[in-house]
């Protein structure tokens, strides 16, 4: 009798990112540092980092840089973005960089754009979901949202600290390079520690 074999289906992370701008450069290191490790990038695009030109880079670049990369399309749509979890196309996500107001939107439990959805369709079925900060009020108006979202389940953060404390004391940043270490520590429920870098 022929014996049946079972693939291993390789890892999939959801890898949000938002319209951090001056950020964006250190998504693709830390897209690679993943792929390394064995997992297969979906990558996920805000509306304002996926259409927005600016001083950092057009869209249009970082999309096909991005695309590139991971050898997947980018999902920036509610329905695009919404079977992930249900039909288990991801096992967890990363939103690097996750910006003041992505913190906002998944503090309140709002699902209004193509990251927070995403990020609500794998709560539902608890998926861990990696938080790399990188906002310029965060020691201002978005520290409410990061101290809710500590103490939340499946939330965890990458480390992070003030990234220039004279000319913008309120802002707060992540060390992308501990992404791929932050995502194992949740994978296995817990909080990377130290949080503060």
């Amino acid at each position: 009798m022929k014996q049946q074999s079972f693939e291993k289906k390789q890892p999939t992370v959801a890898f949000g990112i938002c319209g951090s701008f001056c950020t964006l450069d250190k998504t693709v290191p830390a897209i690679q540092a993943l792929q390394q490790q064995g997992w297969n990038v979906q990558p996920v695009m805000s509306y304002e980092a996926a259409t927005q030109d600016t001083r950092f880079g057009t869209a249009a670049h970082w999309r096909e840089t991005i695309e590139n990369v991971t050898g997947n399309p980018i999902l920036d749509t509610l329905t695009g973005v919404e079977p992930l979890g249900p039909k288990g196309l991801a096992d967890v996500m990363v939103i690097a960089p996750c910006t003041g107001t992505t913190l906002a939107r998944l503090d309140q439990g709002l699902s209004d754009t193509p990251i927070t959805l995403a990020a609500k369709s794998l709560l539902r079925i608890h998926r861990p979901i990696v938080l790399a900060v990188s906002t310029n009020d965060g020691l201002g108006a978005s520290a409410q949202h990061i101290g809710a979202l500590l103490v939340r389940r499946d939330f965890y953060f990458v480390p992070f600290g003030q990234d220039d404390c004279i000319k913008k004391p309120m802002s707060l940043k992540a060390d992308f390079t501990k992404i791929p270490d932050a995502l194992s520590e949740a994978l296995h429920g817990r909080q990377i520690q130290p949080i503060l870098v």
